[in-house]
């Protein structure tokens, strides 16, 4: 059956099945906050990912970073390991998955600017209007959710935006050189010294009073979140090309509600739905925009 497949349609399939994986990571870290401290779910996650990443790499004989790789995986691997995870986990103890879901959603269109501006390219009219209309939204469903004022939970959640938009953009530079997999296994391994000690010392006490599918949800984050997405979402981008195949994330936010209301009970009301459209809508137009190149720089 995979063989009647085109490459496109292929890559489509395996761009979905990432960003499920990825959809999900909201509604786990939810359950797993509930018992675990977020730092050891934070370091924890990281670290079983880095794990996996150290045989993966060993078996499959991958060379190490070189020195110009070192300083940009170091960044993005404190932006995606660190700076993500502990914005959404404390988040996720103040605020639903399916509120995070949303503010979530400009994601792709903040990875976009921030591409663009380390590049030296200069996005357009449109993006830019596009891009304040889709911040207006977020913080527009925010203040409706949290009574007139942006909360806590809130400002958590965009420092997950930016901190997952300047790592992304470090990865990127590595990536021109490497698969995509390869990069985020560096990037965990890179972080065990500092992962596995933080995970040691906020482990729970008593691990077995901790219920098993708070566990559970913890290994998701590790194993699926942090790892093994990124081989289905980067493959996806390498077989069905990234313009076509990176439009799948604009599924995210709606997978992310779904399994909030699935996984954590949550009631959607339509006004979340309604914004949730609306932020997908304008990362859609805004990725539609032209963005003007500049001239090169120097590496």
């Amino acid at each position: 059956m995979i063989k009647s497949l085109s490459r496109e349609t292929l890559g489509l399939l395996l761009g979905t099945i990432g960003v499920i994986i990825f959809g999900v990571t909201l509604p786990m870290t939810r359950i797993a906050v509930q018992s675990l401290d977020p730092w050891f779910v934070t370091s924890g996650r990281a670290a079983l990912a880095g794990f996996v990443a150290i045989f993966v790499l060993s078996v499959l004989r991958r060379p190490w970073p070189r020195r110009d790789e070192v300083i940009p995986l170091a960044i993005g691997a404190f932006f995606t390991i660190i700076g993500f995870p502990v914005c959404t986990g404390f988040a996720m103890q103040l605020v639903p998955a399916s509120h995070g879901g949303v503010v979530l959603g400009i994601l792709p269109l903040v990875v976009a600017l921030f591409g663009a501006l380390s590049s030296g390219d200069r996005p357009s009219f449109g993006f830019w209007v596009s891009a304040i209309v889709g911040a207006a939204l977020v913080i527009g469903f925010s203040l409706r959710d949290e009574a007139g004022q942006l909360g806590l939970g809130d400002l958590l959640l965009l420092g997950a935006v930016l901190s997952a938009a300047a790592g992304y953009t470090a990865f990127n530079r590595v990536s021109r050189g490497r698969a995509g997999w390869e990069v985020v296994s560096w990037a965990v391994v890179i972080g065990l010294p500092f992962t596995v000690p933080i995970a040691l010392f906020t482990a729970p006490a008593d691990p077995l009073s901790v219920p098993v599918t708070h566990w559970g949800a913890f290994i998701y984050l590790g194993l699926m979140s942090q790892y093994i997405g990124f081989f289905f979402w980067n493959s996806g981008l390498a077989i069905g090309g990234q313009a076509r195949v990176s439009q799948t994330q604009l599924l995210q936010a709606f997978v992310t509600l779904a399994t909030a209301a699935l996984f954590n009970g949550e009631v959607i009301d339509l006004w979340t739905w309604f914004f949730a459209v609306a932020v997908v809508g304008t990362v859609l137009i805004g990725r539609q925009t032209r963005i003007i190149r500049g001239e090169p720089r120097p590496s």
